[in-house]
This record gives structure tokens, sequence and C-alpha cells, in this order.
């Protein structure tokens, strides 16, 4: 009868181990400094703020165009509002008139 016996080595225990910390301190350290970790997760939310703010200025002026819009259409159609709006793109005025531009024809 054959009997084999292996020698034990301080080694083998250790190599599990080692490539469960390897793993998890990949997998750490790109949660935290990824393309898609924690530190890229707050620029992300910096951006998004930015983002809502120039949202809400555009917002702001859609609804002023759309003003203008409503008061230059033909079931409200007023001859100050025409007036006004072709003066201004003209840059045209009478000698005895004084010229205040607003900034909303910007």
């Amino acid at each position: 009868m054959w009997t084999r016996h292996h020698k034990k080595r301080k080694y083998g225990r250790l190599i599990l181990p080692a490539l469960t910390v390897a793993f998890l301190s990949y997998f750490g350290y790109h949660s935290v400094h990824g393309d898609y970790g924690l530190i890229a997760a707050q620029g992300f939310e910096k951006m998004r703020f930015e983002r809502e703010r120039e949202l809400a200025l555009l917002v702001k002026q859609r609804t002023s165009l759309e003003k203008q819009v409503e008061l230059m259409s033909d079931g409200s159609l007023e001859r100050d509002m025409i007036d006004e709006k072709a003066r201004y793109q003209l840059n045209v005025s009478r000698p005895d008139e004084i010229v205040i531009f607003n900034s909303y024809f910007d």
C-alpha cells in the first residue's frame, strides 16, 4: 500500500486571505476614487446645482419672451409694443423723444 505524505506549506494558508485583501483593496479604492466613486459624485452634485441655476435663469427668460409674444400676437395686438420693438430693432427715435432701453429686449 502506498501512502502519500504532503508536506504542510506555510504559504498555502495565506493565498486565499491575500487574494481577498487584494480584491477588497482594488474595489474599495475605485469606489472612492474611481470615475463613478464618492469623490466624483460630489463633482456631479456641484454640476447639478450649477445646471439647476442655469435652468432657472433660462425659464425666467423664456417666460419673459412668451409674455412679449403674447402681447404681439394677432388676438391682442398692441401698437405700443410693436412700435417699441421696431424702434429698438431699427435704433430709430424722433428728435423730441427720450429713449430708455430695458434689458428684456436683448
